[in-house]
């Protein structure tokens, strides 16, 4: 589960910094914010595998931020821990109703807090699948690895996330300003064509396995991944 970007949103200086040594130690990438604003540009720039959220945010709540990110096409499939001082079980099942997936009650240690994380990173890895499969063509979220057969593809970084988006969303249209969201971040300033270049790309790569036409293009609407 290393490697995996974890979104902090607590207004505490001192509670970013513990949490952040522990993520770091333990080869996770450690993104931090100190209100909903700043979380909401950290998600623009890139979306994150997990979401670390305190209950009590200035300005907007941490429950109430959980269900706009949960209303989101963008993020609402990402994991949510809701850390928390309240201990009653109606304001757990507040936060659990919100969309969080799982609650860690402070004052807490590293060692839960880095368990828990495990834990909710593996239950959503069992559910959505880190090895994903089209058409004959396999790819290995955790391992990073694309193989057709006995042969490994040789994929550039951004083909490779269009790539892992393309084949965890099979059958469904996406134009290419919701690809650009999804693939690129909302904070990027890169043009439409962007997209069909990167397209292009990723066809090339998976041509001499036959597998590029997969990648189908959808006339007015944008692309589709599709056996």
């Amino acid at each position: 589960m290393s490697g995996k970007r974890i979104l902090v949103v607590e207004d505490e200086q001192a509670i970013r910094e513990m949490i952040g040594f522990a993520l770091r130690r333990e080869g996770y990438h450690f993104i931090e914010a100190g209100s909903v604003a700043e979380a909401e540009d950290a998600i623009a720039e890139q979306v994150p595998d997990l979401m670390l959220v305190d209950w009590m945010l200035p300005g907007t709540s941490g429950v109430e931020f959980v269900r706009h990110t949960k209303r989101d096409e963008l993020t609402q499939d990402v994991p949510v821990i809701m850390l928390t001082a309240r201990t009653e079980e109606d304001d757990k099942i507040v936060g659990l109703d919100a969309g969080a997936d799982d609650y860690v009650s402070k004052p807490f240690s590293p060692r839960e807090l880095i368990a828990r994380i495990r834990a909710v990173l593996r239950r959503i890895g069992s559910a959505d699948g880190q090895l994903l499969e089209v058409g004959g063509l396999a790819m290995d979220v955790d391992s990073h690895r694309v193989t057709y057969g006995d042969s490994n593809l040789d994929l550039g970084p951004t083909e490779y996330r269009l790539l892992q988006f393309f084949m965890s969303h099979v059958d469904r249209v996406y134009s290419r300003t919701q690809l650009l969201d999804h693939v690129w971040g909302r904070s990027a300033f890169v043009e439409e064509r962007t997209v069909d270049v990167h397209v292009l790309r990723l066809r090339k790569a998976l041509a001499p396995y036959g597998c590029d036409k997969l990648v189908q293009t959808v006339r007015g609407a944008g692309y589709r991944f599709s056996v």
